[in-house]
């Protein structure tokens, strides 16, 4: 029952297991018809609504490297279809989260997801073209706002209900039950119908999409059968008639099919790949046994004659001594990597020729290690150092960009971090991070006022419109603040307070905000410098977070520990959020 219970929950948006059967003359880009009930910028909003929740939860992988390879990757496939971005201009972003299943699952306006379990299992960068490029389909053909069908704007509630229920299947089958039975839901049965076509339809535009990128579509058989016997302890319990998804083994037969006459294609993965692989591994460990097994992996993988296996093995234990708080064997295990792969076949061997690595991901770990060391000065300053040449070398990598920038503030250059912050936040006016390291600096610099007027930038970039607005009477109170600061807070505070009118304004949209999962709240940090609210908790990101609950990650950072997919199911929570 709770099997199938999940499976009802799900809509076609959570693209279980993606793979795509042959090359097919290119399929429309629908919504026309579905504008009335959901246009893509409504869509948009919804996106972002759920992904400012998803960024809270704890299990979301907010590591630099993966996110980057990711999007990079991703971002390739959707330019290998003409018209994938829609009518909208999507801009997709992908993402992953730390989950065992195998599982990806597409989130309304262009937010892509990938489990971690699902991206150790996929064994080639093709096996994991095949699941994004599904994932894809499903965000191109507008399968979400198709799905409302008739259905007005409060249709917006069941939906997010609905989405929030696949996410909440991670916690317990009850829970995500719960969280489904508490929305509006659809009728089930038309749900079913779609959402079997709509899979058909995500698998034809994947495998146009991984052909015409240049990946080897053979490997979708392999990682489908893989899947399937992950999951055939609750698949095979559940009628087809009750499947979202078309049948596992009727898709491996449709894929057999169509590969049949298409040429044979090989590609080469690369090193990325496998270094993200690596730290998405342990990452996903959470607890001693589970780190055990992840340095147990390694050491196996590092037996392995393949020269990417044992870069990968090596490059594995250099980030988990790095999480284990041990920087002089993270150096040492990384040096190792680099000279593995960058080492050439012996004289007279018949072997390709090392494909030139990026190596931004080295880099970025190399600057990790050193600013681990807090309190070597020394090693700080190689960090800074590294970190300076690294942003010219890549100059559009957002990891290393906010590397630079923690480089410069462990080294106290607070001026140079202020005057490149500044920059950076014109440049990339959606990143909270970047406002967090000003908040950081500023407080650093004893600037008071700007340092809550970033806070607040912070917290509205991340949904938090009362704490941002809270900042904002902060920063007026501050005797340092100028007139061109109050002029700003005066300007903010008008154009927030009327975005929360209109927000409040629609009832589908405020009702939408009351769950409690879209309501969560980042609250103003303890001072720094006492009671007055003048300052903020010196954690790595510079930010105080005051929660139900805190915890440190491996870099220091706080983050909260309440899941907020559990806050659907404790009024109590709800009602301390809102007051």
């Amino acid at each position: 029952m709770v099997a199938a219970a999940l499976l009802i929950a799900m809509p076609m948006a959570m693209a279980q297991n993606a793979l795509a059967p042959a090359k097919i003359p290119n399929l429309p880009a629908l919504g026309d018809a579905e504008r009335q009930d959901l246009s893509p910028i409504t869509e948009r909003k919804i996106g972002e609504e759920i992904m400012r929740d998803i960024r809270r939860d704890r299990d979301f992988l907010d590591d630099g490297p993966i996110l980057e390879y990711l999007n990079n990757f991703g971002n390739a496939l959707v330019a290998a279809r003409p018209g994938a971005r829609g009518e909208a201009n999507y801009d997709y972003y992908f993402f992953a989260v730390r989950d065992p299943q195998l599982n990806a699952f597409a989130l309304p306006g262009g937010f892509i997801a990938v489990h971690s379990g699902l991206l150790l299992a996929a064994q080639t960068e093709s096996e994991l073209a095949s699941v994004l490029g599904h994932e894809i389909g499903h965000v191109a053909q507008r399968h979400i706002a198709r799905s409302i069908g008739q259905q007005k704007q409060d249709a917006l509630i069941p939906l997010a209900a609905m989405i929030l229920a696949a996410l909440a299947s991670r916690a317990g089958g009850d829970a995500a039950i719960g969280v489904f039975m508490g929305g509006q839901g659809l009728a089930i049965q038309r749900q079913l119908n779609f959402g079997r076509e709509a899979e058909r339809e995500a698998d034809r535009i994947g495998f146009q999409i991984m052909g015409e990128a240049g990946y080897d579509t053979t490997g979708m058989v392999a990682f489908f059968q893989r899947m399937q016997s992950a999951t055939r302890n609750y698949s095979d319990l559940v009628p087809a008639y009750l499947q979202t998804h078309p049948l596992t083994t009727e898709r491996i037969a449709d894929i057999q099919a169509r590969i049949r006459d298409q040429p044979y294609k090989q590609r080469a993965d690369s090193l990325d790949f496998y270094l993200v692989r690596s730290r998405a591994r342990v990452l996903q460990a959470q607890g001693s046994q589970a780190m055990a097994e992840a340095k147990q992996f390694f050491e196996e993988q590092m037996k392995q004659e393949n020269r990417l296996q044992l870069t990968a093995g090596q490059y594995g234990m250099a980030f988990w001594s790095l999480k284990n708080g041990e920087p002089a064997n993270a150096q040492a295990w990384l040096d190792k990597a680099r000279g593995t792969f960058n080492k050439a076949p012996p004289p007279g061997t018949f072997s390709a020729a090392p494909k030139p690595a990026s190596d931004a991901i080295f880099v970025t770990t190399s600057i990790e290690i050193k600013l681990g060391k807090s309190d070597d000065h020394e090693s700080i300053a190689k960090g800074l150092e590294e970190a300076k040449a690294a942003q010219l070398k890549f100059p559009l990598s957002r990891t290393v960009s906010h590397l630079y920038a923690e480089a410069m503030i462990a080294a106290g250059k607070y001026d140079e971090a202020a005057a490149y912050l500044r920059d950076q936040a014109q440049l990339y006016r959606e990143e909270p991070e970047v406002f967090d390291y000003l908040a950081q600096v500023y407080s650093k610099q004893g600037k008071i006022a700007l340092q809550h007027i970033a806070l607040a930038e912070s917290y509205m970039l991340q949904g938090g419109t009362l704490s941002a607005l809270e900042q904002l009477g902060f920063a007026r109170k501050a005797s340092d603040a100028s007139f061109y600061d109050q002029a700003l807070i005066d300007a903010r505070e008008r154009d927030w307070q009327a975005r929360q009118r209109e927000a409040m304004g629609d009832k589908a949209k405020k009702d939408l905000a009351l769950q409690p999962a879209f309501k969560a709240e980042l609250r103003s940090g303890s001072s720094a410098s006492g009671s007055n609210g003048t300052g903020s908790t010196s954690s790595a990101s510079g930010l105080g977070i005051s929660a139900d609950r805190e915890w440190a990650d491996p870099s220091g950072r706080l983050r909260q520990s309440t899941d907020p997919f559990e806050r659907l199911r404790q009024k109590s929570d709800f009602d301390s959020l809102t007051r």
